[in-house]
């Protein structure tokens, strides 16, 4: 078996194989370096995953969906399929067998989008929906909604701040930068790994006017 190290990475395109998991590009990453990797340790199935998903499920299969230039850290926890059984409006929290259909309640499917950062040991739970460019702090539990650009941190997490000026991140929505072609990415990245968001606008603008 490899020694682990830092340096090495887990690219979730070349090693995802659950059919519940959706990568777009080829760029987001999983930085496992004390665990046996993304699908056995992070994304918690409790149907769904490799030793339940060859067996029709008792209910749909919650999906993730996990954009480009995403960055997961070591020991994160995205809870899915189905761990949401324990009724809080019933008398009893326990999940009988009899009832199970019933106890089930979907929190729909799991986003992270382009350009996120799951920092480590960060628990995201099931349905929600972390925005572009956001930042989970590590050690944070979520339990809503990430806007885009912002940073949440604590449990339950909740916004510290937000990357930029709110006019700033919409521009950068609006440019829908990751969803370019990737060798277009690439030849943006002297601004992307700035702070100029004019240069970039002025470089995407080139981009287009070459293309043309």
């Amino acid at each position: 078996m490899m020694q682990k190290h830092w340096t090495r990475t887990e690219k979730l395109h070349l090693t995802v194989s659950n059919p519940n998991i959706h990568i777009q590009g080829t760029h987001s990453y999983y930085s496992d370096y004390w665990d046996q990797g993304f699908e056995t340790s992070v994304v918690r199935y409790l149907h769904g995953d490799e030793q339940t998903r060859h067996t029709p499920p008792p209910w749909p299969v919650d999906q993730l969906y996990i954009g480009n230039y995403v960055c997961i850290g070591a020991e994160a926890v995205i809870l899915m399929g189905a761990n949401h059984t324990h009724r809080t409006d019933w008398l009893c929290l326990y999940p009988f067998m009899e009832t199970i259909g019933n106890a089930y309640q979907s929190k729909g499917d799991t986003y992270l989008n382009d350009n996120c950062w799951i920092g480590m040991r960060a628990m995201i739970m099931p349905g929600i929906s972390v925005g572009e460019g956001a930042v989970v702090a590590a050690n944070a539990v979520v339990t809503k909604d990430v806007p885009a650009y912002s940073i949440v941190a604590g449990n339950p997490a909740k916004i510290i701040k937000y990357r930029f000026e709110i006019s700033v991140i919409n521009r950068l929505l609006s440019l829908q930068i990751y969803r370019l072609p990737e060798e277009q990415v690439s030849r943006l990245v002297p601004y992307l790994s700035s702070d100029n968001i004019d240069g970039l606008i002025e470089a995407m603008n080139q981009l287009v006017n070459t293309r043309d």
